[in-house]
């Protein structure tokens, strides 16, 4: 049989077989290994795997896994430094971002932008707890959507509180299998109980998985939506560290430098103190967000984990 991973919780995964019916509780039979690939997490939730049910039982055994088109991967906080694959086979990942209560830092951005560029996934930035926001902070959040729009990420702006421009991400949403992904507490449970009212999500607390020190565990679960579509909630994610990026590839995961980078004077230029460099000529003129610039050195130079 085969099937869609809908939920992972580490040790279990949630199948939905092909065809329909019940959805099958499956484990891995024994060591489970993915070619070329080594993370905390052999499976996640989209994968396509095959599995058989377990003689006398409910449950089933994963077998083998499908090709994925792509996947997302974060480093692992705990002390392995692993990749761990956020989710599999997606159409695009949805930041949700808060300028404050929690405020979500541009660095941490960068970093989720570079690691969806890396692994070919269309990323957009969604604005939320808009009926929170002050004069200034309405002139802050048009800043923000600038530096991203000026580069080609689509920015969005809502209020899961009060539902505005709820239509709007229904419409980015659907026909499409999206990622859902951010700090705890920027409200991505309100944004998906808003979209699917019957699931009623726990929002009012923080998950102690991701607390510093702690082994991180996936519990990542995949939802239909009713206009068509899957949205992939994951946990709150404190620090997202860039990995499998070599430092002379990274400046392609930076749309304004890839686009620049051909004019350097030198083919392997760093973009950091070279002579002819496009880029620091871009930046100088005002034309690359010095933002942005910095957290290409952060993540250059392997400062990349902070939130």
């Amino acid at each position: 049989m085969q099937g869609l991973i809908t939920k992972s919780t580490g040790s279990w995964y949630q199948v939905q077989p092909d065809g329909g019916g019940a959805r099958v509780d499956c484990r891995i039979k024994g060591i489970f290994r993915i070619k070329g690939i080594t993370t905390t997490n052999p499976l996640a939730v989209g994968d396509i795997v095959d599995f058989d049910m377990e003689p006398e039982l409910e449950t089933g055994v994963i077998t083998k896994l499908q090709q994925r088109k792509n996947y997302i991967i974060r480093k692992s906080i705990n002390l392995s430094k692993q990749g761990q694959i956020i989710a599999a086979n997606l159409d695009q990942a949805l930041l949700v971002v808060t300028l404050a209560s929690p405020r979500t830092s541009l660095g941490f951005i960068d970093r989720f932008l570079v690691t969806a560029e890396a692994y070919d996934i269309p990323a957009m930035l969604i604005f939320n707890k808009l009926d929170l926001f002050s004069d200034e902070g309405l002139e802050i959040l048009a800043e923000y959507k600038a530096v991203y729009e000026n580069i080609g990420y689509p920015c969005f702006e809502v209020s899961a509180l009060e539902g505005t421009n709820i239509d709007q991400l229904k419409e980015i949403l659907k026909d499409k299998v999206t990622l859902f992904s951010g700090h705890s507490g920027v409200g991505k449970s309100s944004l998906i109980n808003t979209l699917l009212p019957e699931l009623d999500l726990r929002t009012h607390q923080v998950s102690d998985w991701s607390d510093k020190g702690m082994h991180t565990t996936t519990f990542a679960e995949m939802f239909q939506l009713p206009e068509g579509g899957y949205i992939i909630d994951t946990p709150g994610i404190r620090e997202l560290g860039v990995i499998d990026i070599d430092k002379q590839e990274l400046n392609h995961f930076f749309p304004e430098m890839r686009e620049r980078m051909n004019d350097c004077r030198f083919h392997n230029c760093r973009h950091i103190n070279e002579p002819g460099c496009a880029v620091l000529e871009a930046l100088e003129n005002g034309e690359i967000e010095l933002s942005r610039y910095e957290s290409y050195l952060s993540i250059y130079h392997g400062n990349d984990t902070r939130a």
